[in-house]
């Protein structure tokens, strides 16, 4: 038994909503690239005064590099659509 709503049913709209949430997990790694990207141009971001301003600070730390690991983190969604598309490509 199917419930209808005046969205439409409701596995056509948690169809979409799955839909809509794998193209969302796409979104993570280039926005985190691009905030990387823009907190390390001269003026981009605010500078970490607390953080450089304290001695044997370890070059891994401040705002440019987490953007990139989280940015690498965030990756796997793309690894995934790029080995699909792949995978595909090589069948006749």
């Amino acid at each position: 038994m199917r419930r209808e709503t005046a969205g439409g049913s409701v596995g056509e709209r948690s169809a979409a909503a799955l839909g809509a949430a794998d193209w969302l997990c796409l979104a993570a790694a280039p926005a985190f690239a691009i905030m990387a990207l823009l907190t390390a141009v001269p003026g981009g971001g605010q500078p970490d005064m607390l953080c450089s301003a304290a001695p044997d600070v370890s070059p891994l730390s401040g705002m440019v590099p987490m953007y990139l690991l989280m940015s690498a983190v965030h990756s796997a969604p793309w690894l995934k659509l790029i080995s699909s598309q792949r995978r595909g490509a090589r069948r006749p």
